[in-house]
């Protein structure tokens, strides 16, 4: 494979973003409704509202990855954070360097607006994402609480 090369995500890339999507939650073990999905979808193409997309392209220029992100404000910071939500490779072509170049461009993205902290979750047994992410970040010492439903 040659390297990755990463562009923001497109309106023309719906059908391949439905199909790494749907296997993102797949991955999660989770559902969600159709609206959701469509909601997520055209922020995600409007570029005057969050969240913002990235994908990886292959050497053939398919797209095998996907990175949405949005910033913030904090009571802790003049500049804001930068939540990196959602990471998803093609299994197929996972280990080649796309999930590391998607994080890259969020991180050039933040710098670009001047935001320093960048941060994202995943779940305590991900491994596999962990040896990446230990690469590329400081594992923090927080847990999360959510409210009771």
């Amino acid at each position: 494979m040659t390297a990755t090369r990463i562009r923001e995500l497109r309106a023309t890339d719906r059908a391949r973003w439905d199909e790494l999507w749907a296997g993102y939650l797949k991955f999660y073990r989770y559902e969600l409704p159709a609206h959701i999905t469509e909601s997520t979808w055209q922020r995600l193409i409007d570029p005057s509202v969050q969240p913002y997309g990235f994908v990886a392209l292959d050497g053939d220029d398919r797209v095998i990855g996907i990175v949405h992100y949005h910033f913030h404000l904090s009571t802790w910071s003049v500049e804001g954070y930068c939540y990196l939500e959602d990471l998803f490779v093609d299994p197929a072509v996972r280990g080649l360097g796309a999930g590391r170049a998607l994080i890259e461009a969020v991180y050039r993205a933040a710098d670009a607006r001047g935001v320093k902290r960048v941060y994202w979750h995943t779940e305590n047994d991900n491994h596999t994402a962990q040896a990446l992410y230990n690469k590329v970040a400081t594992l923090s010492p927080f847990v999360q609480y959510r409210r009771k439903a």
